[in-house]
């Protein structure tokens, strides 16, 4: 009689433990699954700015550029404007001052980050391919020209292995365009609204 109680509690347990071991398991499925749709949302949203800013353009009959047709949803931007828009988040993220540089003449940098009393440049890319080591040699030089402290290489896109591997010989921060999203839904999450009625 006590081994067949021994048995009955040993099978009970045995049983006990495949269900929360199964349980678990399809826990950890939903959690993968929920990672692998954020990085999917992420990587779709590192894709719509790099089109939002660099939006099909064309010449009208007035010898005039202008955006192409398209759904009045869509955000219609330049690569220019993309600037401005990298700027402000890298100051909600980091802080500082930010001022974007003139359009001409700027000799590969988009603007001049002042952080802890220290400078840094940053350049920024709306590309659809990987970024390769050349934005990041011509970063580097004006780093080393401007006495800057450092500077970042941004895009929408992602960079190639020999990239990465050139920026780190060269202490070059580079922010692929998941991790731009990132900061930028950050940035987005850290306004307030203000009794004003307007968000700071």
């Amino acid at each position: 009689m006590m081994t067949t109680l021994i048995i009955l509690q040993l099978i009970l347990i045995g049983v006990l433990m495949w269900f929360l071991r199964k349980e678990q398991q399809e826990k950890d499925a939903v959690v993968a699954r929920k990672i692998e749709k954020g990085e999917e949302l992420m990587k779709t949203m590192a894709m719509g700015l790099s089109y939002r800013f660099n939006y099909p353009r064309k010449i009208n009959d007035e010898d005039e550029i202008e955006f192409e047709k398209g759904s009045d949803i869509f955000l219609k931007q330049t690569p220019l404007e993309f600037e401005d828009f990298v700027a402000k988040i890298i100051k909600q993220k980091l802080g500082g001052n930010i001022y974007t540089t003139p359009q001409s003449d700027d000799h590969g940098i988009d603007f001049e980050h002042h952080l802890n009393n220290e400078l840094y440049l940053g350049q920024v890319n709306v590309f659809k391919e990987n970024v390769g080591p050349k934005p990041i040699a011509v970063l580097h030089s004006n780093v080393v020209k401007a006495g800057a402290k450092g500077g970042y290489v941004i895009t929408t896109s992602g960079f190639t292995q020999a990239a990465r591997n050139y920026a780190k010989e060269l202490d070059i921060q580079l922010i692929d365009g998941i991790e731009l999203v990132s900061y930028w839904l950050e940035s987005m999450d850290a306004k307030v609204y203000e009794p004003n009625g307007e968000f700071a």
